[in-house]
């Protein structure tokens, strides 16, 4: 049994365990917090189970792993020197002896001993209450998948705070995704996931972002949400976060209604084509012009400040009449990167008008649709 000095509390966990755990919910802390403590960790100890939290007031992200301690308290540690130390630290256990009295930390390795002073637990924000809630249980794999395909097209315009994030509509059996910076829109749609009841929120991006990055894929999570957070529990990890409080656009008024043009491109050979020919457009439009004549795509990009010209050509499958249209290469590629599936579609009306972009071949349980505006060919 373990000789602990009264007034003290002492636990011992593995360097690289803590270190995994600590880096997981490390983003949420902001480098130009409002309040100190924001830049600590919430370290809470009890059941030889550590708990540590991190927070920017909006985000609140949990993880737990187990330790040896026979004991339960609470206090608060700074989170750069903390991450810091332990990533500067092979593979061992260390022991961490913490002054209740004056929040002092003593850690103990096998290289040496290192003091730090650390912070009351009393003074750290208290978890938003999971009052009035709706939930449901659903895969992690299919909340992450959902994540990744959208959060590209979350807009960093601060004056438009009903774009900062991902919008949610729930169905009684589908859940749909949908993100847009008004240049392009990502819409997917899950339908293997039941709901218990329609509704709608949108969840800001660095919430996302954190959730992404720390699901267990081979797990089922619990969603739960108000009407003012959401909160996801998974294995060993919790998330919170307030809703964002704004009205999202009807995106479903932008998608058009009848793109009656087709073309149909192998995903990769025209990925490697798109980034070869981009390197040579004018770095701020990345306009690369698409010239579709039959069965025959001709990319072309160039710079005439300093003389650059890119062109190559591929061969496609093609249902509609001759046209050139152009998009921004680089806003096209993050899109179409997402796409799981050998080839991909464009549905086309005019040069003019928005493309959509498509998985020729849909996974199962489901539908995802990619909108892209064009670009004014020569601007």
């Amino acid at each position: 049994m373990l000789q602990i000095k009264q007034n003290t509390m002492r636990f011992i966990v593995s360097s690289s365990t803590l270190l995994k755990n600590l880096q997981s919910i490390s983003g949420i802390i902001s480098s130009n917090n409002v309040l100190p403590i924001l830049e600590s960790f919430l370290f809470e100890l009890s059941d030889s189970k550590l708990t540590v939290v991190s927070t920017d007031l909006e985000t609140m992200m949990k993880v737990s792993m187990d330790v040896q301690s026979q004991q339960e308290g609470s206090l608060c540690i700074q989170s750069k020197v903390l991450l810091e130390y332990l990533k500067n630290l092979p593979e061992q256990p260390i022991t961490f002896d913490i002054n209740i009295q004056d929040f002092g930390i003593d850690i103990t390795s096998e290289q040496g001993k290192y003091k730090i002073v650390g912070e009351d637990a009393k003074n750290y924000p208290t978890a938003p209450v999971a009052d009035d809630t709706t939930q449901f249980n659903m895969s992690a794999a299919e909340l992450s998948d959902g994540i990744g395909k959208t959060i590209i097209a979350v807009s960093n315009d601060d004056l438009r705070p009903a774009m900062s994030g991902v919008y949610f509509e729930l169905g009684v059996n589908t859940m749909t995704l949908v993100a847009t910076d008004a240049h392009r829109l990502v819409r997917c749609i899950k339908t293997n996931v039941n709901c218990p009841q329609a509704d709608k929120f949108i969840m800001p991006k660095k919430a996302l972002m954190q959730l992404k990055n720390n699901l267990n894929t081979s797990t089922e999570i619990t969603v739960s949400y108000n009407q003012n957070h959401l909160f996801v529990d998974g294995e060993n990890i919790h998330l919170s976060c307030r809703l964002i409080d704004a009205k999202f656009p009807d995106y479903k008024v932008v998608i058009p209604a009848d793109n009656p043009f087709k073309l149909v491109l192998n995903k990769s050979e025209f990925v490697s084509a798109l980034r070869r020919v981009s390197v040579f457009a004018n770095k701020t439009t990345n306009q690369v012009v698409l010239d579709i004549e039959g069965s025959s795509l001709h990319l072309y990009a160039q710079d005439v400040d300093f003389s650059f010209e890119g062109n190559e050509r591929m061969t496609c499958q093609y249902l509609g009449e001759d046209m050139k249209i152009a998009f921004n290469a680089k806003l096209l590629l993050e899109l179409i990167l997402v796409i799981e599936s050998d080839e991909i579609l464009f549905e086309l009306s005019t040069p003019t008008r928005a493309g959509l972009v498509k998985p020729e071949v849909k996974r199962n349980n489901e539908d995802l649709l990619i909108l892209i505006m064009p670009l004014m060919i020569g601007a």
